[in-house]
């Protein structure tokens, strides 16, 4: 594995941190979701046309950093890393089909069904959420081998949990149902916690969990996973009202075009980037019992509140 850079208060850089990291991430994903010669060739690239595509890794990096709190081992957790973004890669596959969002561009280029086709991109998010759960239930690796399999079983059992009826697909139902009816805020914080901050929150408790963490410490790497995603979700709603498409590499207004419900569409945007500001402290102040090993964390969120895309 490449050597990593030690990073402090006083030195932290978090663009070259997100990079280094992404890097590591995408090595991996390479060993882990190899291309294919094979007759089922169509379906790996057609998932490989996402999963490379040029994401943040933001879930796997989130794995990682909770797993470095923890003092665990970026080898032994990386599996579970690359498993959470293929999760993620298979709901972005699926959310853009015409049976739910309806999107012609992903990331600046073709969204997968309008490449591959319908058919095939249902199966290549099939292929990615399947492939998933094995790779995170297997170990890889002598470090990984280290990993008790209770530890495995919990951390298999954190993301169906985030990624089912009472996390992501549940919240992505309520997204859609609330398209054609008034809901108040709570009903679109509730969908936002379980459509994006499932996810998050899973991220965090997975690396904790797979590192040994005490109790203690994965609740409050937990307590910040639920804030962070919250601030995401709501920042990427402030994105959709004020971004630049150039930058985002997709249209702009399509939430408002869709009778999406957003914060901005319920708070207007001068409340609702009060509101992304609150969830953000609130998640820096969830890890005030950490040292420096937990400045990557604080520093992620408070970039939601500059980002761009």
């Amino acid at each position: 594995m490449p050597m990593e850079r030690t990073f402090s208060l006083e030195s932290f850089d978090l663009k070259t941190y997100l990079a280094e990291r992404r890097r590591c991430v995408d090595e991996a994903l390479e060993r882990f979701f190899p291309a294919s010669s094979g007759l089922e060739k169509t379906v790996v690239e057609a998932a490989r046309y996402s999963l490379f595509a040029g994401g943040k890794r933001l879930r796997p990096i989130l794995c990682l950093a909770a797993a470095d709190v923890a003092g665990g081992s970026r080898e032994a957790v990386m599996p579970a890393a690359c498993a959470l973004e293929m999760v993620h890669t298979y709901s972005l596959i699926h959310d853009d089909l015409p049976a739910m969002d309806n999107d012609d561009f992903r990331r600046g280029r073709p969204t997968n069904h309008r490449v591959y086709g319908e058919a095939v991109a249902i199966l290549a998010g099939d292929l990615l959420l399947t492939e998933a759960f094995g790779l995170l239930a297997s170990p890889h690796g002598q470090a990984d081998r280290t990993v008790p399999a209770e530890r495995r079983l919990q951390a298999v059992a954190i993301l169906a949990r985030a990624s089912g009826a009472q996390g992501m697909i549940g919240g992505q139902v309520i997204d859609l149902e609330s398209e054609t009816r008034d809901v108040d805020l709570a009903t679109v914080e509730y969908m936002h916690i379980r459509k994006t901050g499932a996810l998050i929150c899973a991220s965090l408790e997975m690396g904790a969990v797979l590192s040994g963490a005490d109790p203690q410490t994965t609740e409050a790497l937990g307590r910040y996973g639920r804030h962070l995603g919250l601030a995401f979700q709501i920042t990427d709603d402030l994105l959709d009202v004020e971004g630049d498409p150039e930058v985002m590499g997709k249209s702009i207004g399509s939430d408002a075009a869709k009778n999406k419900k957003t914060y901005p569409a319920l708070l207007g945007v001068a409340r609702t980037k009060e509101t992304a500001r609150d969830h953000v402290e609130w998640a820096v102040a969830t890890l005030e019992r950490f040292d420096r090993k937990a400045d990557p964390l604080r520093a992620i969120a408070r970039y939601l509140l500059v980002r761009k895309a």
